[in-house]
């Protein structure tokens, strides 16, 4: 079957990855943790990677920390970016139906320009995409506008292999403002920059439609993300050039950029741990309805190439169901996905027990 689901380590599918448990005390940060190995060089053969798995050998560096700069272009751009979309709120009452209606379909496909393309295609390679579905989710990234495809998959697999460290570009340690949008806001720790540059981005480079789209981002960002959607309800239906701009290119932007930003942050901070109470990142369920689908972040970090994030399958996880459809279409194949058995033993082991209970 073209669209078939790869069971990780479970013996009932054809696409078994066998992997043997084995159990060693690792630090993360001052938490002393003890971890199950699924033997992930097994899983990396599967997936060609093993970058985005947690390393625990890395160890911050002693000392007093460098010091802050900040970077003060992005600091007043972002400053009046969310002044603009404060001013678009007030513009609401006044916009069409259709111009609310086009916002809102904007916001999805950007949202799954990041979710599905970025994070779950490109990060962790969690699923395979026929070219013309990688080409619609290049398109819907740049419409995102939350930097190029390459520097967001070495961002993120950064983020996952030093979470909660100094190479973590929003490390969640130094507080929700830093790890929301702080991060952004100032020059980042050498280590992230370190470490960054020794990640393995072959398969990265190796995609065309990738690179093409790292040459010519910023002509695509201000054609996709702003004069496009700013355009269409103009042309089409009269709306006012004004309100145009403001809720579907600025006010979308704005709260696509936070929707996303939340995962980083409040999905660190706020919720359940049932899969793995050792490690930061918490199960969100009202992240994961901003962000579709990517508030189940406990069992993210703890499977990190299930390509579903999540073991609910559509709940709060519209971006799991459009993976499934575009799988149905035959423009997307070989998801991965972590067996129940696999999840049942871990929550057991290292959960906080809230599974129970949920």
């Amino acid at each position: 079957v073209h669209c078939h689901l790869s069971k990780e380590f479970s013996s009932a599918s054809s696409t078994t990855t066998v992997g043997t448990v084995t159990s060693r005390v690792t630090r993360n940060g001052d938490a002393v943790m003890e971890k199950d190995l699924i033997n992930h060089e097994d899983l990396a053969g599967d997936r060609g990677m093993i970058d985005d798995i947690f390393d625990d050998t890395y160890r911050e560096k002693e000392g007093p920390k460098p010091p802050m700069r900040y970077v003060w272009r992005n600091i007043i751009l972002m400053s009046l970016l969310h002044l603009g979309a404060i001013f678009a709120l007030t513009l609401i009452p006044s916009a069409k139906i259709q111009t609310l209606a086009w916002a809102v379909l904007c916001f999805l496909v950007s949202a799954l320009g990041i979710t599905a393309g970025s994070h779950r295609l490109w990060s962790h390679r969690s699923y395979k995409a026929t070219l013309p579905l990688r080409i619609f989710l290049t398109i819907a990234n740049s419409i995102a506008f939350q930097n190029d495809i390459y520097e967001w998959v070495r961002d993120h697999r950064v983020h996952h292999k030093f979470s909660e460290t100094d190479a973590d570009p929003h490390n969640a340690m130094r507080g929700f403002f830093f790890s929301h949008i702080g991060w952004l806001l100032v020059r980042k720790h050498p280590d992230v920059i370190e470490k960054g540059q020794k990640l393995d981005l072959s398969d990265i480079k190796a995609d065309k439609v990738v690179m093409f789209q790292r040459r010519y981002y910023k002509p695509s960002v201000v054609l996709l993300c702003f004069v496009m959607p700013t355009v269409v309800p103009w042309y089409f239906w009269d709306e006012s050039i004004v309100i145009s701009f403001f809720i579907p290119a600025i006010l979308r932007y704005t709260i696509g950029l936070n929707a996303t930003w939340l995962v980083n942050s409040a999905a660190h901070m706020f919720g359940n741990r049932p899969y793995d109470q050792n490690i930061n990142p918490r199960e969100n369920p009202l992240v994961s309805l901003g962000a579709l689908g990517e508030g189940f972040h406990n069992y993210h970090h703890t499977f990190p190439y299930d390509y579903s994030t999540s073991e609910f399958g559509w709940r709060f996880n519209l971006t799991t169901a459009f993976i499934d459809l575009m799988c149905l279409l035959g423009l997307a194949s070989d998801r991965k996905k972590v067996s129940k058995e696999v999840i049942l033993a871990r929550k057991m082991r290292t959960g906080d027990g809230s599974h129970k209970s949920g």
